[in-house]
């Protein structure tokens, strides 16, 4: 479980492809306290750390991950929002986040907010994933390549976030342009209501 606070972002120095698995190694400031099968939040996609030697580590994605996730995407040098799951005795800063990628979306429009900045992501249109809570809802949460969001003017395929000048910083969101792709995760919480609403 993680809490959508990025630690910070991690450089992809080698990609290695495997039957339909991807093999990604990176490096950060934090590699030396990993440990092998430890938890490592990658653009909000749980990854297992799988190897680390000479100071990077590696994670394995596999083909359902890549297919509803950027991470097929990526090329060596790219940043990656990185975290490591969330302690039980610490504050939970953003919202929970489990790591499970649900689909991805793509940046419509960037517009200057006074200093912050407003981008707009659009995912595609599913009525039957809607029912099942796979939407955003006004002052919501929403998590984006890892991000602990707040969600302003929904749509029902779309959602707007306000983006500091901080988290622009300290996060990839500072390579996101219109037309990238980006990673999503609905708020769990807004899942296990649509459930109870259907076995009503």
């Amino acid at each position: 479980m993680f809490s959508g606070i990025v630690e910070e972002m991690a450089i992809v120095t080698a990609i290695r492809k495997e039957q339909e698995n991807i093999h990604f190694t990176l490096k950060c400031s934090f590699v030396d306290e990993l440990k092998i099968d430890q938890s490592v939040s990658h653009n909000g996609v749980c990854l297992t750390v799988v190897a680390i030697e000479n100071g990077t580590y590696t994670v394995t994605a596999m083909k359902e991950t890549l297919d509803c996730s950027n991470l097929g995407l990526l090329k060596v040098g790219d940043r990656v929002n990185v975290e490591r799951s969330m302690l039980m005795n610490g504050r939970l800063d953003g919202h929970i986040v489990q790591g499970h990628v649900d689909q991805t979306a793509r940046c419509t429009n960037m517009e200057d907010a006074d200093g912050s900045t407003y981008f707009t992501f659009e995912y595609s249109d599913n009525p039957e994933m809607a029912r099942n809570g796979y939407f955003t809802v006004d002052k919501g949460s929403v998590t984006v390549n890892g991000v602990s969001l707040t969600v302003c003017n929904p749509t029902r395929n779309s959602f707007r976030v306000a983006i500091i000048p901080f988290t622009m910083e300290v996060t990839n969101f500072c390579d996101i342009q219109i037309g990238s792709v980006v990673n999503i995760e609905f708020d769990i919480l807004g899942k296990y209501i649509a459930r109870l609403q259907s076995l009503a």
